[in-house]
């Protein structure tokens, strides 16, 4: 590549796993056309940066204590608009596509590609061209809405609860059997019953496990002391 007749687009590299963030700055480092202004490992120095360097390309990880990089990007375009932001994920999940391209993200770029990819995806960046085709960000936004719209529906299911039927759901998350479960709350096997049936026709489901993955993914339910198969069960629901 020749000589650049311009100035260099600047980029901006944030990632919490430091070698990584070094592996993208020695992919870009023979660019003439792009220059790394700085190897940010979180959101807070991040916007710091933003400030002190100006650059043209974020290229931000998704995942990194403090803020996420969905909250990062909404800041930096809120602050910075001629800034364009590629997010960096694990795995191309279309949900996280939604949200990063509402936040102001031009697309997602997996980390399994990006070292190899990520001169020419800056570059697309840059000229404000989205990795995406319009039919692929309009299915994921489809599929966000969608799950923001169950979230509010069992958000409002949760309320109808009682007290005493959060409490045998939270015994239930811990893989306590009904007999403990009355037995701990002072109550027939009998009685129980009628509260668990009361449980999963308030929360519209079928099973115990599927109140239980509403419950906890929404906060109904603090435990830290799941089962393997509710934790898997959950892992399932959040990757769906």
């Amino acid at each position: 590549m020749g000589k650049p007749t311009h100035e260099p687009i600047r980029v901006l590299i944030v990632d919490d796993e430091r070698t990584f963030g070094e592996a993208l700055e020695l992919a870009l480092r023979h660019e003439e056309d792009l220059e790394v202004v700085h190897v940010a490992v979180d959101g807070e120095e991040a916007v710091r940066a933003l400030d002190a360097h100006h650059p043209d390309v974020v290229l931000m990880d998704v995942a990194m204590p403090g803020m996420s990089g969905i909250e990062v990007t909404r800041r930096i375009k809120d602050e910075n608009p001629d800034a364009q932001v590629l997010i960096l994920s694990g795995h191309q999940d279309p949900l996280l596509l939604a949200r990063a391209v509402q936040a102001g993200a031009l697309g997602l770029l997996r980390k399994t590609e990006a070292v190899v990819n990520v001169a020419s995806s800056v570059r697309r960046a840059y000229r404000g061209e989205p990795l995406h085709d319009e039919g692929e960000v309009q299915t994921a936004l489809r599929r966000l809405r969608h799950r923001r719209d169950k979230d509010a529906d069992a958000r409002q299911r949760l309320e109808r609860l009682t007290p005493r039927e959060t409490q045998i759901l939270e015994r239930m998350a811990t893989g306590a059997t009904p007999e403990q479960i009355a037995e701990t709350l002072g109550m027939s096997p009998h009685t129980l019953r009628t509260h668990t049936q009361n449980i999963l026709t308030k929360l519209g489901v079928h099973s115990k496990m599927e109140a239980l993955v509403i419950a906890i993914r929404h906060g109904a339910v603090a435990t830290v002391d799941l089962t393997e198969e509710l934790s898997q069960h959950l892992s399932e629901d959040a990757a769906g």
